[in-house]
């Protein structure tokens, strides 16, 4: 393997994915270090909520179309548990053909690597990276892989892991929110056609995303009722489900195997003390899932880095004005979309009598509002920077 590149990229995900393809075809040498194992596709059982906007960037990839499963969002009803507020959001008042979509993990993962492998991209699998550092003008990136320890050279290093290389080094400014999110896939008796469920309840919120013959669940609660409702027999969860929710789909007739994960917020820093290195997806922010931003955020992070690396000139790949053009660039759409996300959570999960009739007035209003509603659609399916 060549030893000097233009640009690496650490973390072969879809969003690490998404900028190596962006960057195809370009005259910059750049490689992708993926961890996982050639010819290991993935099995990550998890549905991903793409806006809109997301779409476009994706079939600006070339490879929307050749993606399989994909379930359309054409409405989504936000609600309130024991509140009158509620808002709808249709795709037709907003002028596109869908809000979003859903579809599984592995269909983006996989659609991606078969993409990238064919391109003149170089992808390194099973390249675990134990070190970035800089190193006369450049990022010197260490890995081991099939048992040997290898160095790399390039002008500028991504870190598009999720964010475990640097964490240690620099630490993230995080945020406990107190609460997990239970995610499995439910029937029901009466579903909602190309319909998606955002409920709000004082343990955190709770959203249906229509896929396949039912909805991907995503259910909010404390650290320890996340666990218990683990634990709980299939009869038992949809009872409880049904008593959350209510009786919009019917009544909920099956569940899948169940998983369970910590939410926090995680804010890289704006600009790490490390020259040629940016940080992009989860690596740079981690969201709440409440309105289903976090991927989408990273997507605009890949695409939006890739404007500006084919726009520079040779000699300023990496530079600190590069990357703080791009930086600059970034900071509206990612701190409006880490106060929204933020601010949903802590304005919902509560139970306070007078903030829970502000919030059911907010809802109301935002149903009347057409102005109000296409400024909240657009901010789901295109960012601030929309």
């Amino acid at each position: 393997m060549n030893t000097e590149y233009d640009i690496a990229i650490i973390g072969g995900g879809p969003v690490g994915a998404a900028l190596a393809l962006a960057l195809r075809d370009s005259k910059l040498k750049v490689c992708v270090l993926e961890a996982r194992p050639a010819d290991t596709a993935s099995n990550d059982a998890r549905a991903l909520a793409l806006s809109y906007g997301s779409r476009l960037l994706l079939d600006r990839l070339g490879v929307w179309n050749t993606l399989q499963g994909i379930s359309p969002i054409r409405t989504i009803h936000i609600s309130q548990k024991q509140s009158f507020g509620r808002a709808v959001l249709h795709a037709s008042e907003m002028n596109v053909p869908e809000l979003g979509y859903v579809l599984p993990y592995p269909a983006l993962q996989n659609v991606l690597t078969d993409v990238l492998r064919n391109s003149d991209v170089m992808s390194s699998y099973g390249a675990s990276v134990t070190r970035l550092e800089n190193s006369d003008g450049h990022a010197a990136i260490s890995y081991k892989q099939d048992g040997a320890e290898h160095t790399l050279h390039a002008r500028l290093a991504v870190v598009a892991d999720g964010g475990k290389l640097l964490a240690q080094q620099y630490p993230p400014e995080v945020r406990d929110y107190g609460q997990s999110a239970l995610i499995t896939h439910i029937t029901c008796s009466a579903p909602q056609a190309e319909m998606a469920f955002e409920r709000f309840t004082p343990q955190g919120p709770l959203a249906l995303l229509p896929f396949k013959n039912g909805y991907e669940l995503v259910w909010t609660a404390s650290h320890q009722a996340a666990q218990e409702m683990l634990a709980w027999d299939d009869a038992k969860f949809l009872r409880e489900l049904h008593q959350h929710f209510g009786d919009r789909v019917g009544e909920f007739l099956t569940v899948s195997k169940r998983t369970c994960f910590p939410l926090v917020l995680r804010r890289a820093l704006q600009q790490i003390p490390m020259p040629h290195t940016v940080l992009l997806g989860n690596a740079a922010q981690t969201l709440h899932p409440v309105a289903g931003q976090g991927f989408n955020m990273g997507l605009r992070d890949a695409w939006e880095l890739a404007q500006e690396i084919l726009d520079a000139k040779p000699e300023e790949l990496g530079t600190a004005a590069m990357l703080t053009a791009y930086r600059a660039h970034r900071r509206t759409d990612r701190e409006a979309g880490i106060r929204f996300t933020d601010g949903l959570v802590r304005l919902f999960s509560n139970d306070l009598p007078l903030v829970s009739a502000g919030r059911a007035a907010a809802l109301t209003a935002l149903d009347c509002l057409p102005f109000a509603k296409k400024f909240v659609a657009k901010r789901m399916m295109f960012g601030a920077n929309g």
